[in-house]
């Protein structure tokens, strides 16, 4: 991990916690950030880019892997930006200015052999260690990069135990979610991200882990955020889905909870048919209900990890189970959040046929509450 002694690890802290870096200006100097607002027009390549005019970004790929012998694999690999307020590197024309912290995290789940490795970066964008284009997807910290190439994207990221390097082909559209161009996180305004997927990206390539290296294809999953604020007032975190189904189609599912244990109503749904056409589902018309616990080993912290889903206008049913009960990150060297992310199956009816599918869940302020972290 770059451990860089000029960048305050605190600063990281706040990746989730919305704008108490721009809280610390003095009340009369407005912030220099954007909030994510009804209206916003996306546009293609600009928007696979970065937006420093926006507080906080990220790049997130997740998929489920196989290799030609039959071993499987989860992957993840996420870039965050966050953006500084701070008046004075804005004005200094200096490369060591600080103007924007980079973050990212990498995770392998080797299912055939039931391990689970992780890793973590922090850099800024000061002198090219880190960064993110403008205009296009090209985002990096180090060697980790996430990079457009000509209809597809490449990943690549390794350390001493783990690598990838895979290309990425949409075989869909990508998604816009939610409504008047804001996925909603909260009742008052801004309290929300710019948000669009690739839900379907057929993937090649080679993976290793420890000494082992293999040539993997399967599907994968895009998430692309961006916004100035997350949780409002009350809540502690969020339950996120991806659903690939077996008939083609895909579901995003996330639900933010809240201090009483209810779950927010600006929680929301997207469905993806099998032709690429998508569809906003409100917090009603969808249900998530926890089944069983897992509880950690390394953080104490207790997390759903199955779940029966209904969406009752598709017909759907499904049950979820992990891939791998423990896959649980602790990045103390980066944004200092503890969670679950892990490859998942699905299976269950739909219209009255069975299907099967797998994606990704993600699990978040079980261990602590994203909004009071020190």
């Amino acid at each position: 991990m770059n451990k860089s002694a000029c960048l305050p690890l605190i600063l990281a802290i706040l990746l989730f916690a919305g704008s108490e870096l721009s809280q610390a200006e003095p009340a009369s100097e407005p912030s220099r950030f954007k909030k994510a607002l009804p209206g916003y027009a996306f546009s293609f390549p600009r928007d696979h880019g970065n937006h420093p005019d926006y507080l906080i970004e990220w790049w997130y790929f997740t998929g489920n892997l196989q290799s030609q012998e039959g071993s499987a694999y989860g992957y993840e690999l996420t870039f965050f930006r966050r953006g500084i307020e701070n008046k004075v590197a804005e004005e200094n024309p200096s490369h060591w200015a600080v103007r924007d912290l980079y973050l990212a995290h990498f995770a392998i789940s080797d299912l055939s052999n039931k391990g689970f490795f992780y890793d973590e970066k922090i850099s800024r964008e000061a002198i090219g260690k880190a960064g993110a284009k403008i205009g296009k997807m090209a985002v990096w910290i180090d060697r980790w990069s996430a990079v457009q190439t000509g209809d597809g994207i490449r990943l690549l990221a390794d350390n001493a135990t783990m690598h990838i390097d895979l290309n990425l082909i949409p075989a869909k559209p990508l998604v816009v979610h939610g409504d008047q161009g804001i996925s909603r996180k909260g009742d008052e305004a801004g309290e929300a991200s710019h948000y669009y997927s690739y839900t379907r990206l057929r993937t090649q390539g080679t993976v290793r882990v420890k000494e082992k290296e293999a040539t993997v294809t399967g599907l994968s999953w895009m998430d692309h955020e961006f916004g100035s604020s997350l949780l409002g007032a009350g809540q502690v975190g969020w339950d996120w889905f991806s659903i690939q189904l077996d008939d083609g189609s895909e579901y995003m599912f996330y639900q933010i909870r809240e201090e009483n244990g209810s779950n927010d109503p600006v929680s929301s749904a997207t469905v993806i048919d099998t032709e690429g056409k998508s569809r906003h589902l409100s917090a009603q018309e969808f249900s998530l209900k926890p089944t069983r616990n897992w509880t950690s080993p390394h953080s104490g912290a207790s997390y759903p990890v199955a779940w029966e889903i209904a969406v009752p206008s598709e017909g759907l049913s499904l049950t979820s189970r992990p891939a791998l009960d423990d896959q649980e990150l602790m990045t103390s060297q980066s944004t200092r959040v503890t969670y679950w992310e892990g490859a998942t199956h699905f299976s269950g009816q739909k219209k009255g046929r069975q299907v099967q599918g797998k994606g990704y869940v993600e699990l978040t302020g079980y261990a602590q509450t994203l909004k009071t972290q020190d």
